[in-house]
């Protein structure tokens, strides 16, 4: 994508292999054109293909030449781009003309109130809502758009933003404004992330680097250490103690 273009961005959860579900990844799109028949099929018949192309179709109907989507748009073999990738997440998002919420567990319109029978497995809310990363997904694009699991618009974050508070505890100027400066205090935005998950431990520090404006280089296999170095950068840039009071 050509530096300075303006470009649509995605938001969701990623798929659950163990339900048998599958992304389509950076390898996948690099190889696609000369895999065999047969691969291609297979690719086109996963669900995380089917959500590509309609993030596609979506962005073209808005007008957008480019659409940035996170499964196939990281080349996750390389290392270096893995942490650069991460480093920056919260910027493309920033930069983004417009982030598309695909809900893929909601049949109409986003919840008012938690329903632990619609939503079972994550504390009566939308999934998307307690996974780690899409929190500087929410925070960091100006304009938001949601969308259920059929990609009927169910609305924007500005219109959303007493529904989103309730879910969220992000408070509505976050949420209309951005996270502006100066940042709340990084307890603050560390309450935010209280109730959310990660597929890897590592992932509970490296998604919240964005929202609480630190870089650090991504150590895979550190564990819970990855929390620990957080809170070191975090006092060494702004001597910010409000780290502590928040244990992963």
């Amino acid at each position: 994508m050509p530096a300075g273009s303006e470009y649509a961005i995605l938001s969701h959860c990623w798929q659950v292999p163990e339900k048998g579900e599958k992304e389509v990844h950076f390898k996948d799109i690099k190889k696609f054109m000369t895999m065999k028949p047969k691969k291609r099929d297979e690719i086109r018949r996963r669900d995380g293909y089917r959500k590509i192309l309609d993030t596609c179709r979506r962005a073209n109907a808005d007008g957008f030449h480019w659409a940035w989507v996170d499964t196939c748009c990281i080349n996750r073999e390389s290392s270096s781009e893995l942490s650069e990738a991460i480093n920056s997440m919260f910027q493309w998002y920033a930069n983004s003309q417009l982030c598309y919420v695909y809900l893929q567990d909601v049949e109409d319109a986003l919840p008012t109130e938690r329903d632990e029978e619609k939503f079972p497995e994550s504390g009566g809310w939308p999934k998307w809502f307690t996974r780690g990363w899409t929190l500087q997904e929410l925070v960091a694009p100006r304009t938001v758009h949601f969308f259920n699991r059929h990609w009927s618009f169910i609305g924007d974050k500005e219109g959303l933003a007493d529904n989103l508070k309730t879910i969220t505890r992000i408070p509505r100027s976050v949420l209309k404004h951005g996270i502006g400066f100066p940042r709340p205090s990084a307890a603050q935005i560390l309450s935010w992330a209280a109730d959310r998950r990660t597929t890897r431990v590592e992932d509970i520090a490296y998604s919240l680097l964005g929202l609480l404006g630190v870089n650090m280089p991504m150590l895979y296999g550190e564990g819970t250490k990855a929390f620990q170095r957080l809170q070191e950068e975090i006092i060494r840039r702004s001597n910010d103690l409000s780290i502590f009071a928040w244990d992963p």
